[in-house]
């Protein structure tokens, strides 16, 4: 469902990943792992298309059967809002607006129906256990609710992949566990595929598979 193939990217003259290939299926979660500078973050940007790889290399990219390297930017723009959701180690809610404004955001990106949209926002933060926070803004709820709104915001387009970094990175223990199990949760009900960059041992011991990145290749 996720197909790369030598995948490389330079920043200056550091290259910073080294010929990448990485296949993931539908409905697997998938841990990439390893130290601070070993290019997780950025196999994430490529994958999820806000980075590009060098071009000049014979590379693969594509998402549901859709490759990426022939698209436009424009497509690819518009292929990213329907097609892949977002989850960060800091929520990037927007705090002007309530739990239900900040979920339906993509889905207004993409042209939605507004009454269609917000009656699906509404279902899956009550899915999330948020029913009672909908009107909230960010300033009002939790680092774990906040971080459940950002996961319904990358639920409301109905995602081929979510890609999540360092979801829980800035979560406390309790909330980092509740995170964790809602991602299979969320598997297990929507058939839902996660790859998901994370220092956490114990996130990354759960998943389907774990990845270790050392020196921008896949150990």
């Amino acid at each position: 469902m996720v197909i790369a193939k030598n995948i490389h990217k330079y920043y200056g003259d550091v290259e910073v990943l080294k010929g990448v290939d990485l296949e993931i299926q539908k409905g697997e979660i998938v841990a990439i792992v390893g130290p601070s500078g070993a290019g997780k973050t950025t196999l994430l940007q490529i994958l999820g298309t806000l980075d590009k790889p060098i071009k000049e290399l014979d590379f693969e990219l594509s998402i549901n059967g859709t490759s990426l390297k022939s698209l436009s930017d424009k497509q690819v723009s518009s292929f990213r809002n329907e097609h892949i959701g977002y989850i960060f180690q800091f929520h990037q809610l927007l705090p002007e607006f309530t739990a239900l404004e900040n979920v339906c955001i993509p889905a207004f990106i993409g042209k939605k129906d507004k009454v269609s949209t917000e009656k699906k926002a509404k279902e899956i933060l009550t899915f999330l256990g948020l029913e009672d926070r909908i009107q909230h803004k960010p300033n009002e709820l939790s680092g774990g609710e906040q971080q459940r709104v950002a996961v319904a915001r990358a639920l409301i387009n109905d995602p081929s992949v979510i890609l999540a970094d360092e979801p829980s990175g800035n979560l406390d223990s309790a909330s980092a566990e509740s995170l964790h199990n809602l991602f299979f949760e969320l598997r297990d009900k929507f058939n839902q595929t996660f790859i998901i960059v994370t220092h956490n041992e114990t996130l990354a011991n759960m998943a389907d598979r774990k990845l270790t990145m050392k020196d921008g290749v896949i150990a």
